[in-house]
C-alpha cells in the first residue's frame, strides 16, 4: 500500500480526483443556492400577485365576505387590532403570519354597503407596497405545506387599513433542490471514479516513457557501460528534454572517464620512465658504488617531483578548485617569474587580478619554461590592460611556432610535438594543460598565435579585478 500510494501515477491521481471533488462539491453547494433562491424569489412573485389581487378587491369595495380568494394560494385578512376579516377556502392552519386564527369574525363592521360612514359609491380605497416576506407553513384541506407569505396593506371604502397575507408553496422548491441534491449524490461518486480512471490511465501513459528511461538507467548502473543511451520519446515535452538532458549528462559522464582512464595510463606511463631509471642507477650503485650517477638520480628525483605536482594539480582542477580571492598585480608577478632567466624581456603595465597568486605563478611558469625550450635567442613577456574588463599576459618567443592545425592539440594533457625533445627537458607535455586549466578556473582563456619575431606567441587573458 505504501509503495502504491508513494508512486508518482497514484499522487497524481488522487490529487486529480480531490480537486474535482473539491470542485463538485462547491459548485454544487452554489447551484443548489442558487436554484433554491431562485424559487424563493418565484414563490415570492405568486404571493406577491396573490396579495394585491385581494388588496384591490378590498380597495374598491368587495365585502370582505364576497372576496374571490384563489384557492392555491393561502389567504389572511387581518386588521390593525389582529382580528381576522376572511380567510381562503379550506385554509385549516396557518403559520408565520404572526395571526394564527383562521376563522373570520361573525358580522364583521366593515364592507357594508349601508354603514353611516361609508365613503360615496365611486370612492375606492388605496393599496399599498408589499412591506413584508416570510416563510410558514399553511394546512390546506388536510396536507400542510411550507409556503412564503407576502403581506400588503390596504384601505378600504370605510378607510380602514388591513393587512392581507396571501402565500405561494414551496413545495416545488423543496421537490426540486431535493431531486437535484439527490441527482448530485448519486453522480458525484461515479464522476469521481470517471475522473480518477482517466488521471490513472493518462498519467500511466504519460509516465511510460519515464519508467523506459529509469529502466535503462538502472541497466546502465548494472552493467556500467557508459555507451548506452536512454530512450528519447518522438515527443516535444518535458519527458523528451529529460531524456536529452540525461543521454547529454551520460555523454559528458563517459567522456570524463575516458578522459581518466587516459589521465591515469598516460601517467602510469610518464611515471614508468624516471622510476625504471632511477631504480637502474640505484641497483647498479647498490652492486658498484664506484659507479654511482648522483647527478642523474637527483635529476629523476627532481622530474618525479615535479611530475607528481602537476599531476596533483590536474587533479584539483579537475576536482572544481578555484583560485582564491586575493589581488595578483600581474605586472610584478611576471618580472619576478622572469627573473634570473637568460633572454626574457619583460615589457609589463601595472594590472591587478583576482585569484591565486600559485596558480598563476605556475602559468607563467609553464609559459617561460614552454617558450624557453623554443626560442633561439629572445622570449618576451608583455603584460597590459585590453579597455576596462582585461588583463592581457603575452609570452612570445623567435622559435619555430606552432603549426595551424597542431594550435589546439598542444594545449592537451600529455601531448608533446617534439617527443624526444620533449622527453629530453624532461618535459611530460602537461604544462600547457595545466596552464590552460587554470586560466579556465579563474574566468579566462589561453591561446597561441603567431609572434611578430615568428615564433608562437602565448596570450593568457584575465579578467581585471
Amino acid at each position: 500500500m505504501r509503495r502504491l500510494f508513494g508512486s508518482v501515477r497514484a499522487r497524481a491521481t488522487l490529487a486529480a480526483t480531490a480537486v474535482v471533488a473539491v470542485a463538485l462539491v462547491a459548485a454544487g453547494a452554489v447551484v443548489l443556492l442558487s436554484l433554491r433562491s431562485n424559487l424563493a424569489g418565484q414563490a415570492d412573485t405568486a404571493a406577491d400577485s396573490a396579495a394585491r389581487n385581494v388588496a384591490t378587491q378590498i380597495a374598491q369595495g368587495v365585502p370582505y365576505r364576497e372576496l374571490d380568494l384563489d384557492g392555491d394560494h393561502p389567504v389572511q385578512v387581518v386588521d390593525r387590532d389582529g382580528r381576522v376579516l376572511a380567510v381562503s377556502e379550506d385554509l385549516e392552519a396557518i403559520s408565520g403570519t404572526g395571526a394564527p386564527d383562521v376563522t373570520p369574525v361573525s358580522s364583521p363592521d366593515t364592507g357594508r354597503d349601508d354603514d353611516e360612514d361609508a365613503p360615496e359609491v365611486g370612492e375606492v380605497g388605496e393599496v399599498g407596497e408589499i412591506t413584508w416576506h416570510g416563510q410558514g407553513r399553511a394546512t390546506v384541506d388536510g396536507e400542510s405545506v411550507a409556503y412564503r407569505f407576502a403581506q400588503v396593506e390596504v384601505t378600504d371604502r370605510s378607510d380602514r387599513t388591513v393587512r392581507v397575507y396571501a402565500g405561494a408553496s414551496l413545495q416545488a422548491q423543496q421537490d426540486a433542490v431535493h431531486t437535484a441534491a439527490t441527482v448530485m449524490l448519486i453522480g458525484l461518486p461515479v464522476l469521481l471514479a470517471v475522473v480518477a480512471w482517466v488521471t490513472w490511465a493518462v498519467t500511466r501513459r504519460a509516465l511510460r516513457p519515464v519508467e523506459a528511461i529509469r529502466q535503462e538507467m538502472a541497466a546502465i548502473t548494472a552493467s556500467e557501460d557508459l555507451a548506452r543511451r536512454v530512450p528519447v520519446p518522438d515527443t516535444h515535452d518535458e519527458v523528451a528534454r529529460l531524456a536529452r538532458t540525461t543521454n547529454e549528462t551520460l555523454a559528458a559522464l563517459e567522456t570524463s572517464v575516458e578522459r581518466q582512464r587516459r589521465f591515469v595510463a598516460d601517467a602510469s606511463h610518464e611515471l614508468r620512465s624516471p622510476i625504471a631509471s632511477l631504480r637502474t642507477q640505484l641497483e647498479v650503485a647498490a652492486a658498484h658504488p664506484e659507479l654511482l650517477d648522483l647527478d642523474g638520480a637527483v635529476e629523476d628525483t627532481v622530474r618525479l617531483q615535479h611530475l607528481a605536482a602537476d599531476l596533483l594539480l590536474l587533479a584539483r582542477l579537475d576536482a572544481g578548485e578555484r583560485g582564491a580571492g586575493a589581488r595578483v598585480e600581474l605586472a610584478a608577478l611576471a618580472r619576478e617569474r622572469a627573473a634570473g632567466r637568460a633572454g626574457v624581456t619583460v615589457r609589463a603595465d601595472a594590472v591587478e587580478v583576482t585569484g591565486s597568486r600559485g596558480q598563476l605563478e605556475r602559468v607563467l611558469d609553464n609559459l617561460l619554461d614552454n617558450a624557453g625550450r623554443h626560442a633561439r635567442s629572445e622570449v618576451v613577456v608583455t603584460v597590459r590592460r585590453d579597455g576596462d574588463r582585461d588583463a592581457v599576459v603575452e609570452v612570445g618567443d623567435d622559435g619555430d611556432g606552432v603549426p595551424a592545425a597542431d594550435r589546439e592539440r598542444i594545449f592537451e594533457r600529455f601531448v608533446r610535438l617534439d617527443e624526444a625533445r620533449a622527453r629530453d627537458d624532461g618535459g611530460a607535455g602537461l604544462g600547457l594543460a595545466i596552464a590552460r586549466d587554470v586560466a579556465a578556473r579563474h574566468g579566462g582563456t589561453l591561446t597561441v598565435r603567431d609572434a611578430p619575431a615568428g615564433g608562437a606567441l602565448f596570450e593568457l587573458r584575465l579578467p581585471i579585478a
